[in-house]
């Protein structure tokens, strides 16, 4: 049976954020994000998507049950941590559709799910007149420690949906990572796609 995928609003978004929280608590537990969650924080982070009039939250559910989602948000609606290294860089904020996290447990991958996540929010920031898209990723070393054999980095994935890295186009941004006491700062690159 085919997955539904579709945007989640209203009165479902609010039923469905205790689930995506538990969702991105589990995929961002692997590395490269190596995240030690809390349900809490993660509703109310996700809990402000519902509050940007220009948010998307896109759901990708196997019966009743969600196995994936996307984000997207206007720049300006997003952490300051996001937007202040374009502002800095002269980037007109207001033109860019900010992609928070794509996120799909490891049994549903290969089949195509994240480029329909791209593809309906991109689709979404062209209805709200968005032609600049950005996410970021989290920066670790190719010798980390926690990085398992055979681990594939997204990047030839995000090259060919015409995504590129900007050269000096960082932020920092913290969250508590497994075996640390205290959040931490973590490097994010922005790439970034116009058109």
């Amino acid at each position: 049976m085919p997955l539904d995928i579709a945007p989640l609003t209203g009165q479902a978004l609010a039923d469905a954020l205790p689930e995506l929280a538990r969702l991105r608590i589990a995929v961002f537990r692997d590395y490269p994000y190596l995240y030690d969650g809390d349900e809490g924080y993660e509703s109310r982070y996700l809990a402000a998507y519902a509050e940007s009039p220009g948010a998307v939250v896109i759901a990708a559910r196997d019966g009743g049950r969600i196995v994936g989602m996307a984000t997207a948000a206007p720049m300006e609606d997003h952490a300051g941590e996001f937007a202040a290294p374009f502002r800095s860089a002269g980037h007109d904020v207001g033109q860019i559709l900010y992609l928070g996290e794509s996120v799909l447990l490891p049994e549903w991958r290969g089949r195509g799910i994240g480029h329909r996540f791209f593809d309906l929010r991109e689709a979404h920031g062209r209805a709200l007149g968005r032609r600049t898209f950005a996410f970021c990723a989290v920066i670790r070393p190719a010798d980390h420690p926690a990085r398992p054999a055979g681990y594939r980095p997204l990047d030839p994935f995000w090259r060919k949906r015409g995504y590129a890295p900007v050269p000096g186009l960082v932020t920092t941004f913290s969250w508590r990572e497994l075996g640390e006491a205290e959040p931490s700062p973590k490097p994010m690159q922005f790439w970034l796609k116009r058109g």
